[in-house]
This record gives C-alpha cells, sequence and structure tokens, in this order.
C-alpha cells in the first residue's frame, strides 16, 4: 500500500505521528532507524510489511533516557549495570530478560529484548517524546546496505512509512555493538563502534560466539539472514595491489590506495572513516551501475572488527 510519507525537521510532529501509531524513521549516530511505538501493535506490524523484514528477527528498542531501561527489562545484572554506566547514551545495544510489557512480536517469541540509549540528541529528544519505547530496526529495505542519510532513507520507504524525520548524516555509519548480558556470562553478538577490547576494560569476562551458534535462534538482528549488500558484487581483499580487475565497471573502498583502471573508489584515512562512508559508498555504486567492489578487508581488532564483519555479510560469507 502506497501511503504519503511526511518529511519534516521538527521532533515535535515526528513524535505525535509515532503516538499516532505512526512508523517514523529518525536519525540515531550509528544508522538511521524506523521506529513503532511497542504499545502500537498495528505500526509494529506495519513496520515489519514496510521493511519487508522476517517476523523472527528480533527489534532492538530504543529509549530517550537510561531511566527507562526498566521500562523494558526485567532485570539488570552487575555486568549490565556496568555497561549501561560507562555507555549509555551511545552506540551500544544490551541483550536482557524482558519486560512483560515488551510484545513478543518485537523479541520475536524471545524472552529477552535488546536495548538501546542513542546519543544523537535528536534521537534522544524524539525518544523522549514518544508515549512509549520504541522498537527501530536500521530504516533500509531488509538485506539492502543501512542508510545512513535522510536521502537513502526516502530512496528507500518513501511511500511505506508514515514520516521521515531529518536529520545529519550518522556520524559512526555502522549498527551498534550489541552484547548479550541475559545470562551468566556477556557475550558479544555483534561488533560495533564499541569494541571488544573497550568492553572488557569495563566487563573483562565478556566472551565472543561462533557465528553459527548465533544464528540458531538469533538474540539480535544481524546474524541470521542476509544483510548489508549492495546490488554489485563484493570482493574482499587483504593485499590491494594483487587485484586482478577482470571487470571494466569496477569500484574501490579501503585504507590504501586503489590500482590504476578502477572506475569509483573512496580511500578512507582512517578506520573511523571507514566505518561511516561505508553503506554510502554501497549505495553510491548501485547509482552508478557498478558491477564489482573490491573491499579492502581490515585487521580483526578494534573497530576493525566490526567493518570486516559487516563487509564478510555483504559479500555472502558469515
Amino acid at each position: 500500500m502506497i501511503m504519503q510519507t511526511t518529511l519534516t525537521d521538527s521532533v515535535e510532529e515526528a513524535a505525535a505521528i509515532l503516538n499516532s501509531g505512526g512508523v517514523v524513521a529518525f536519525p540515531t549516530e550509528t544508522v538511521y532507524g524506523l521506529g513503532a511505538g511497542i504499545c502500537h501493535s498495528e505500526a509494529l506490524l506495519k513496520l515489519f510489511r514496510a521493511k519487508g523484514r522476517p517476523s523472527d528477527n528480533p527489534l532492538i528498542v530504543h529509549i530517550g533516557s537510561i531511566g527507562q531501561v526498566a521500562e523494558v527489562a526485567a532485570e539488570v545484572n552487575v555486568q549490565a549495570e556496568r555497561l549501561i554506566e560507562s555507555f549509555f547514551p551511545g552506540p551500544l545495544t544490551l541483550v536482557l530478560k524482558k519486560n512483560p510489557s515488551v510484545p513478543y512480536s518485537v523479541t520475536a517469541g524471545l524472552e529477552t529484548v535488546g536495548v538501546r540509549c542513542p546519543a544523537n540528541p535528536i534521537a534522544r529528544e524524539f525518544l523522549r517524546l514518544a508515549c512509549c519505547p520504541v522498537a527501530a530496526p536500521s530504516a533500509n529495505l531488509s538485506g539492502l546496505p543501512s542508510a545512513t542519510s535522510w536521502e537513502a532513507v526516502y530512496e528507500d520507504l518513501a511511500g511505506k512509512i508514515d514520516c521521515l524525520l531529518r536529520g545529519k548524516p550518522s556520524t559512526i555509519g555502522l549498527e551498534s555493538t550489541i552484547v548479550d548480558c541475559s545470562g551468566t556470562k556477556p557475550i558479544l553478538l555483534r561488533a560495533g563502534a564499541i569494541t571488544l577490547e573497550q568492553l572488557r576494560e569495563v566487563v573483562p569476562e565478556i566472551t565472543t560466539i561462533a557465528v553459527s551458534e548465533a544464528e540458531e535462534r538469533p538474540k539480535c538482528p544481524g546474524l541470521k539472514y542476509p544483510h548489508y549488500a549492495p546490488r554489485a558484487s563484493i570482493v574482499l581483499c587483504t593485499e590491494v595491489e594483487k587485484i586482478d580487475l577482470k571487470e571494466s565497471s569496477a569500484a574501490y573502498i579501503g585504507m590504501s590506495e586503489p590500482p590504476q583502471g578502477i572506475f569509483l573508489h573512496k580511500v578512507c584515512l582512517t578506520l573511523e572513516e571507514y566505518g561511516r562512508e561505508l553503506f554510502g559508498f554501497f549505495r553510491l555504486c548501485d547509482t552508478e551501475g557498478i558491477g564489482v567492489i573490491y573491499c579492502e578487508l581490515p585487521s580483526d581488532e578494534g573497530l576493525g572488527r566490526a567493518i570486516r564483519d559487516r563487509l564478510m555479510r555483504a559479500a555472502g560469507l558469515a
């Protein structure tokens, strides 16, 4: 069904639409989110339809202040408390035992729920004005690169959602780090801007999990289904100088200089820039009709772990 999508710069207008049962895209520091109030069952159904998102893929619930954690989570253990104190608000999602008020349509039938308090000031004001916590996956069509600008959201979802709250491009560009704190030992489920090394400074006992184990019945998005993929083929490379160009419409993104003959390229000076530019570059390549994108694979340390994860999934290798 095609609907009229309201474009607005007004947080108050966007919140009013959400509170009346609408689906609203909004900016965060990671990527743009697509929100529906957890108290509006019809809006949650509309959100899944708009994205083309499978119903067994859990949603992350967003809150405007740390004080709202109790509205979403039934239990917060000591490790979760330390992580909240250190990284909320920010690009971190914690998986916790859910409050009974959180519907199973949000958690994909699980007794756990992902909770995040974004740092983006527009997001926080929007969430504070919301009548209830807001379930919000990334604001893009399922499987495609996440949207890091309001223009990218509009390209994917215009006519499918009620409102798009415009803001500046996302400053991080990668989805939040996710840590499962619902069990006896915290587990890193998805890498993000808050690195494993930073997490272990606060909670040293955090472990990682095998991808295959996480995919059996995922407690968070981004683990079970294909994600982040442009229409172009993705070729991962660790030695850029050995790239053998076989495609005239080829593109490259990475931190090393690209080989000669690349049609479109983005050289990033830092890992932070690489993460911020990655999804936008994928979308630009689709616009330009690129056939192959060569992506330099960073090391599996620090922020490189998160970038590497997104590249592997975009290439269909994870």
